[in-house]
């Protein structure tokens, strides 16, 4: 099966890029935007100087529990930069998103309270609310978080997209949002 297939049954449609945006990352930003695909994972991320977004992390159902997804994030923090991701708030009806959120922090991540994201989706026009995962080697603030997340919706999320979607995505001021004193809910802290 194709990678983007893979991705494609796995995600749901409101978190993803269209194949063709991606393929256009992958050609036209090859400096930044990788993959890293077995038979058993696909791995997209974005890399650049000061951090790495993971953009999608897929590790096949028969190959859960066996240390892959470890090893893939190990690989990733051995560049020694901040890694960030975003995932869906947990959903009770949905096993999958607690044991990610699990996964996440097992592997020791910290959810960015203070980032708020809120963004609507081209193909459902749903407002789409997704929570900041991060895992600082050098307890870098979650304003620097904040900053590179401003960064990877402007270079990857919305690259291109008027000409990818016909339309554009809402602008960064519209989408993330930095609230010191926000009083959300640490998602991982219950876990």
């Amino acid at each position: 099966m194709h990678w983007y297939e893979k991705l494609n049954q796995y995600f749901p449609i409101e978190e993803m890029k269209s194949r063709e945006h991606m393929e256009t990352l992958l050609e036209e930003r090859s400096d930044i935007y990788h993959k890293d695909e077995g038979p058993n994972h696909v791995l997209m991320y974005a890399e650049l100087e000061n951090f790495v977004f993971i953009d999608y992390l897929f590790v096949s159902k028969n190959a859960r529990g066996q240390g892959l997804g470890h090893q893939l994030i190990e690989k990733m923090k051995q560049k020694g930069k901040p890694i960030i991701l975003e995932v869906e708030p947990v959903n009770y009806e949905d096993s999958d998103t607690e044991k990610r959120l699990k996964f996440y922090k097992r592997e020791g991540f910290e959810h960015a309270n203070s980032i708020g994201y809120k963004r609507r989706s081209l193909a459902t026009n749903e407002l789409s609310e997704m929570e900041i995962l991060y895992w600082a080697p050098k307890n870098e603030s979650e304003e620097k978080i904040y900053e590179a997340m401003k960064k990877t919706y402007n270079l990857i999320h919305t690259y291109k997209d008027k000409e990818l979607y016909g339309e554009s995505y809402q602008p960064v001021k519209e989408v993330l949002t930095f609230d010191e004193e926000s009083e959300s809910k640490n998602i991982l802290k219950d876990l």
